[in-house]
């Protein structure tokens, strides 16, 4: 039995790296279902990232790597077009899991919820996975060929 029956968590999931397995792995630990934002292009964007993958193909790896990763897992991928989806509206939602980066958003969904008469979640908050070089590990520095996706770093040509 988990602690909880349904949590919510989101992202981007341009390159899969260690940090977001990490983030799952603690949302499938402690959560019978997990529903997964996945930001749209356009919610991208408007946030100022630029992904090389579009949605279609950060939403086909995601479902692949939990497939591979976390077998007989229960979870649900919807489409982000604002910073919460359905965590603001599904009443059932427990919790919210965040990175130490993200966590001022526990804050501002439970206000939302609140707005709506809908129960406050816990937030629980997964520190970030660092690189072997302290700093965390982030889609950015992997474009960058700082990183591999595991955190480890790679020679400078």
């Amino acid at each position: 039995m988990s602690k909880f029956s349904l949590i919510a968590m989101g992202g981007t999931f341009d390159i899969i790296h260690r940090g977001h397995l990490t983030l799952l792995e603690n949302a499938f630990e402690i959560s019978d279902k997990v529903i997964i934002g996945l930001t749209s292009d356009e919610f991208v964007q408007k946030k100022g990232k630029t992904p090389i993958h579009k949605y279609d193909e950060r939403l086909k790896n995601l479902i692949s790597i939990i497939f591979h990763k976390f077998p007989n897992t229960n979870f649900e991928i919807s489409q982000l077009n604002n910073d919460f989806g359905p965590a603001v509206l599904e009443k059932d939602v427990q919790a919210l899991i965040v990175s130490d980066e993200t966590n001022d958003q526990g804050n501002v969904l439970n206000k939302l919820r609140t707005e709506r008469n809908l129960p406050p979640v816990e937030v629980i908050v997964v520190p970030m996975f660092l690189a072997k070089d302290g700093v965390r590990i982030s889609s950015t520095r992997i474009k960058n060929s700082e990183i591999d996706s595991d955190g480890n770093l790679l020679p400078i040509d």
